[in-house]
């Protein structure tokens, strides 16, 4: 995937190589008109790099699906262009498909659904989410969840068929008691995200919740910068897929 320290690393690149075409001497005889030819080109591609590092850094991006997880949605090979202009004004919408680093330790970023947002109370029961005590129409999901969740407690209790357990903050991002406004609903700058592939997803019910600023409370990434990348916006390849999200 072409990133953005990619691009500036190139562009870097180029610039070394158009200075040193730039104060090396032309020797009589010698083909200055291609040394020429060559920094013109130069200038064009520098230019070129650096509009697409800003764009790239700044207002938009593609990502590819490299898993399951979001099937049927998203599938694995799936070239999306996401929006990191968005994200800049507000905070990230429930229902938004959204690309954010992970608390978890991981080179690449993650994409899953916002399923709910600073404030909510979420509870999942019978293979059915419930946002503030109202049933999530979900056309979207591979399968209903064969797993119960529940926010109480100052935590994520999940029971996947072997009882009731809390998310361990050692391996989850669960904040302190003191950063939660109330037991029962997800703290502020906190997201519970789920992938729709339910049952086959690492997310929010394994690794606790992303954050949308300030640095991850617990877990494997404590103390490390949270954000949100951006909101995926468009599938454009393949064209048999192409389409708005």
């Amino acid at each position: 995937m072409i990133t953005p320290q990619l691009i500036i690393t190139l562009v870097i690149i180029l610039f070394v190589v158009r200075v040193v075409l730039s104060i090396r001497p032309i020797v009589a005889g010698t083909a200055g008109r291609s040394r020429a030819f060559a920094r013109e080109y130069l200038d064009v591609f520098i230019f070129a790099g650096a509009a697409a590092w800003f764009v790239t850094t700044f207002i938009g991006r593609t990502y590819y699906i490299p898993s399951g997880s979001m099937l049927p949605t998203l599938h694995i090979g799936d070239l999306l262009v996401v929006d990191k202009f968005e994200y800049r004004f507000h905070a990230p919408h429930d229902g938004d498909i959204a690309v954010f680093p992970p608390p978890l330790l991981s080179s690449d970023d993650f994409i899953k659904r916002v399923i709910g947002s600073p404030g909510d109370r979420i509870k999942v029961a019978g293979g059915t989410v419930f946002r503030n005590g109202v049933a999530l129409k979900e056309p979207y999901i591979a399968q209903n969840p064969d797993y119960s969740l529940e926010i109480r407690n100052y935590g994520i209790y999940v029971n996947d068929g072997f009882g009731w357990q809390r998310l361990d903050p050692s391996q989850a991002n669960i904040p302190p008691r003191k950063d939660w406004l109330a037991p029962d609903r997800i703290p502020p700058h906190c997201f519970l995200m789920f992938g729709d592939n339910r049952n086959d997803s690492e997310d929010s019910h394994v690794w606790g919740f992303a954050q949308d600023t300030g640095r991850f409370y617990s877990g494997p990434r404590a103390g490390h910068k949270a954000s949100f990348t951006g909101r995926a916006v468009l599938i454009f390849w393949p064209f048999s897929q192409a389409r708005l999200l």
